[in-house]
């Protein structure tokens, strides 16, 4: 997995991972949230994701995760691999993204990291709709449910569930 490659030969105390599709408007996010993570001794930070030019729906779906993703943060945090800083060290110790996982590597990941080292920086990444315009809006919403009901079952991400098929 490039991901994975690429971060072994990551010589800084972090790494950052960001989607393609994803835009960073806000020139003091990056640095922000490399000082929470310092000044807290946070494993992993992430921030919300918004998509201005979608729908009203697509809007609100984005809306609908960041919020879950705050309340993960009470029992078990988790995000998106849409923009994910890692403490290196921490990065390697968990083992990094699953290779074998077909569907949500990074929620896995993201999983294994302990709630009170997990944070959440304020402020937001810039993202299309592409994946609802791909997939649709229900299908993507029966993923992040099932997501959800099946975080303690790692088989349900070694399977393949055509997420990656719509990407063409």
């Amino acid at each position: 997995m490039g991901r994975n490659a690429g971060a072994s030969r990551a010589c800084t105390p972090y790494v950052l991972f960001i989607d393609a599709d994803i835009e960073l408007l806000d020139q003091t996010l990056i640095r922000r949230t490399m000082e929470l993570a310092k000044r807290r001794d946070l494993h992993c930070v992430t921030t919300n994701i918004v998509c201005p030019g979608g729908s009203r729906w697509d809007r609100m779906l984005y809306q609908g995760n960041n919020f879950m993703q705050q309340l993960s943060r009470l029992y078990k945090p988790f995000s998106t691999g849409m923009f994910m800083l890692f403490d290196k060290a921490q990065f390697d110790a968990l083992g990094g993204f699953h290779e074998q996982a077909l569907y949500a590597e990074d929620y896995l990941l993201s999983q294994k990291v302990k709630g009170g080292k997990f944070g959440i920086v304020r402020g937001s990444v810039q993202t299309t709709n592409r994946r609802f315009k791909k997939m649709g809006h229900l299908k993507l919403i029966r993923l992040f449910l099932n997501t959800a009901l099946h975080t303690h079952r790692e088989s349900f991400f070694l399977r393949d569930h055509k997420y990656w098929h719509s990407e063409a």
